[in-house]
């Protein structure tokens, strides 16, 4: 690397080239994709805000969180789970996983460094990536100006939490927790909780509240897809991929429906309205994925989940309803999802939406021009960031290597020029 200095009272600002890409994020996105460069000798940098890797998985995810899908459809490349995890590893057992995926790669990211803007110098067909490292010496902050031909973004769909606007909230006198600041309802015993929002993470909240008798109402304002989390001992998913080597989508939502109808019954006498698309066609389509029921729904027909609609407006202790009924609560928590933060850093509109999501859909949406890859944004979870970050250290290994071997030529031919003069 090269490096120049230009300090000020307040910023001490540096430029560094980077003889690769840089990898903004540190999550399971951007640590396969840096396992993928280690293997082939690419030199990179991540980059990362948080001080640990997986941030989201360390720092904002309640603690009864168990992967969905089984080990085998989470594992990153070329490094299995380890064969005595269970089936479905706990947010612990995940997290030292990647723990020792990165140590086994020797990956070392640089932690507390928040990119503040991405933008692609046209003129030198460069990438100038600007950072802002938290803790610097002196009084202020250090800003760092990363120079990189390929850049590779792996910062997530999840990176931001999405709070909604409602009406008289600000006037609420209870608890209002977002899901990811939730770790357990140990703090609820014997209050009422409103429970806003109904997908996986809205249902194992409001499991887990029940669990530590609290008295949770979930707020179901549209229609969901609930699924059993096994069919005959085997995983929904894994038969859903089975079924996809032969079925079309539109026959596979069809027999998952049949079969969730078989195994759960009627879930619409609950107030868990199906959608019209079918589950995988749904989540092709919007990125909606469907609820894998691991109990909740069995305290829904028992009535110790309350299932209600949409809301109107809060008050002091209470929350009004769409449909007028009134609820005395305690405490609110927000299962209301997370976004995507790049467009507030990728100074680029061709490869992403307004949304922070990619335009191109899966499976061709990981690479964009200029030296502009996305890893982690295909809506197919920890399995398709994977097949991305397979492809992504590829393409970019082959650039990489081709550049290095034209500079070499470059510098033999030089160097013969050089000895022709004597």
């Amino acid at each position: 690397m090269l490096q120049s200095l230009h300090c000020g009272t307040f910023f001490s600002r540096r430029c560094i080239w980077v003889n690769g890409p840089v990898i903004v994020g540190a999550g399971p996105s951007g640590l396969a994709v840096g396992a993928g460069l280690k293997r082939q000798g690419v030199p990179f940098i991540i980059l990362e805000r948080a001080d640990c890797i997986a941030s989201l998985w360390q720092n904002r995810t309640y603690d009864r969180l168990k992967l969905h899908l089984p080990k085998q459809f989470c594992q990153l490349p070329n490094l299995p789970f380890p064969e005595d995890f269970p089936e479905y590893p706990t947010k612990h057992q995940f997290i030292a996983y990647l723990e020792s995926y990165a140590k086994h790669f020797d990956i070392s990211p640089n932690f507390n460094e928040t990119v503040q803007s991405a933008k692609y110098d046209e003129t030198f067909g460069l990438w100038r990536v600007r950072t802002v490292l938290a803790g610097g010496p002196g009084p202020g902050q250090v800003e760092v100006e990363y120079v990189c031909r390929w850049l590779v973004v792996a910062s997530g769909e999840n990176a931001e939490k999405v709070v909604p606007e409602f009406e008289g909230l600000e006037s609420f006198v209870g608890d209002v927790t977002h899901a990811c600041d939730y770790k357990s309802g140990e703090n609820f015993r014997g209050k009422r909780v409103l429970v806003v929002g109904c997908g996986n993470s809205g249902m194992e909240v409001s499991l887990d509240l029940c669990n530590h008798n609290a008295s949770p109402s979930m707020v179901v304002r549209g229609s969901v897809h609930v699924l059993p989390r096994e069919v005959l001992g085997k995983s929904t998913f894994e038969l859903a991929v089975f079924m996809m080597k032969w079925l079309q989508l539109w026959l596979i939502d069809r027999i998952l429906i049949f079969l969730a109808w078989l195994i759960l019954g009627n879930v619409e006498k609950y107030g868990l309205k199906r959608p019209k698309m079918g589950p995988l066609q749904l989540k092709n389509a919007a990125g909606k994925t469907p609820v894998l029921d691991i109990g909740a729904l069995s305290k829904i027909r028992s009535g110790k989940i309350k299932v209600v609609p949409g809301i109107k407006k809060f008050s002091s202790g209470r929350v009004e309803l769409v449909d007028g009924e009134v609820l005395d609560i305690d405490s609110v928590v927000l299962a209301t999802g997370y976004r995507s933060n790049v467009p507030s850093w990728l100074k680029e509109s061709e490869f992403f939406s307004e949304d922070g999501i990619l335009k191109n859909p899966f499976p061709n949406g990981w690479k964009g021009g200029a030296g502009l890859y996305a890893v982690g944004f295909t809506r197919k979870g920890l399995s398709g960031a994977s097949l991305d970050a397979i492809s992504v250290a590829h393409d970019i290994g082959r650039s990489w290597k081709e550049e290095m071997k034209q500079k070499k030529h470059s510098v033999v031919a030089r160097h013969r020029r050089c000895i022709s003069h004597f």
